[in-house]
C-alpha cells in the first residue's frame, strides 16, 4: 500500500500549529499593548474645541473655580458645560473684540448654543455620577488631572473599568475635605501623609462608604 504521508508530514503539521500558537499570543499581545495606549485610551490628546478655551489661564492664572463654568458637577450627574452668558459675564468687559472668540459673540447674537466636545468621556453604558463623588470629597484633580497647567485640555486619566476599580476598592486615599475639592494643588497631602491617611479612613466610616459594594457592577452599568 502507498505511503499517504511523506515523511516531513508531521514535522510541517507541528510547525504549523506552533505558527499558529505564536501568531496567537503576539496578536494578544498587541491587542493588550493597544488598549492600554494613548490611542485607545486618548490620554494626552487634545480635543477640537469652537473656541481654544484655556485652563491653564482661567483656571491657575485666573483662579477662577471649578464651579463658575461647571455649575451642576455638585448637584446632578453632569458637570455641566459652560453657557454663552457664562462666558460673556465677563468677555463683555474684556477681550470683547478678540478674534479668538468670535464664535462666542456669535453665539450670543444668535442665541445658538456653543457645541463643546466632551475631553473626559465616559461609554454609554457606564453610570457616572460628579455629585455623589464630589460630595464625598473626590476632588476634581483625581478624573480630570491639573487642567490649571492645560493650555488646551486634555484628558488626563484612561477612565479604564480597571482604573475605576482601584478607586473604588480603595477609595480612602482619594478623599479630601469637601472645601478642597477643587483646589489642584493640595500640598498638605504630600507634606502631611499620615494624617491624610487618617482623615480618609475616617471619612470612609463617616460617609458609610462600602469598597465592597462599590465593587458591584450595578454601581455603574444600570
Amino acid at each position: 500500500m502507498a505511503q499517504i504521508f511523506t515523511a516531513s508530514a508531521d514535522t510541517r503539521l507541528r510547525a504549523v500549529a506552533l505558527l499558529g500558537v505564536v501568531a496567537v499570543v503576539m496578536a494578544l499581545v498587541v491587542l493588550g499593548g493597544y488598549a492600554d495606549s494613548s490611542y485607545a485610551t486618548l490620554v494626552g490628546w487634545v480635543e477640537h474645541q469652537p473656541v481654544p478655551f484655556s485652563h491653564q489661564h482661567h483656571a491657575g492664572e485666573l483662579g477662577i473655580d471649578c464651579r463658575y463654568c461647571h455649575a451642576a458637577a455638585e448637584t446632578g450627574a453632569q458637570a455641566g458645560l459652560p453657557s454663552t452668558f457664562t462666558c460673556m459675564t465677563c468677555h463683555s468687559q474684556i477681550w470683547t473684540g478678540a478674534p479668538v472668540l468670535a464664535p462666542v459673540r456669535a453665539s450670543l447674537a444668535s442665541g445658538k448654543p456653543l457645541e463643546w466636545n466632551r475631553v473626559a468621556r465616559l461609554p454609554d453604558y457606564v453610570y457616572f455620577d460628579h455629585s455623589i463623588h464630589l460630595s464625598r470629597g473626590v476632588p476634581c484633580v483625581t478624573c480630570h488631572g491639573r487642567v490649571d497647567r492645560m493650555p488646551l485640555t486634555s484628558r488626563a486619566q484612561p477612565f479604564q473599568m480597571q482604573w475605576c476599580l482601584d478607586c473604588h476598592r480603595n477609595p480612602a486615599p482619594h478623599l479630601r475635605p469637601p472645601a478642597e475639592i477643587t483646589r489642584m494643588d493640595w500640598s498638605s497631602q504630600g507634606e502631611k501623609p499620615a494624617i491624610h491617611a487618617v482623615y480618609g479612613a475616617l471619612m470612609t466610616k463617616v460617609y458609610g462608604i462600602e469598597p465592597a459594594k462599590l465593587t458591584q457592577c450595578n454601581i455603574c452599568h444600570r
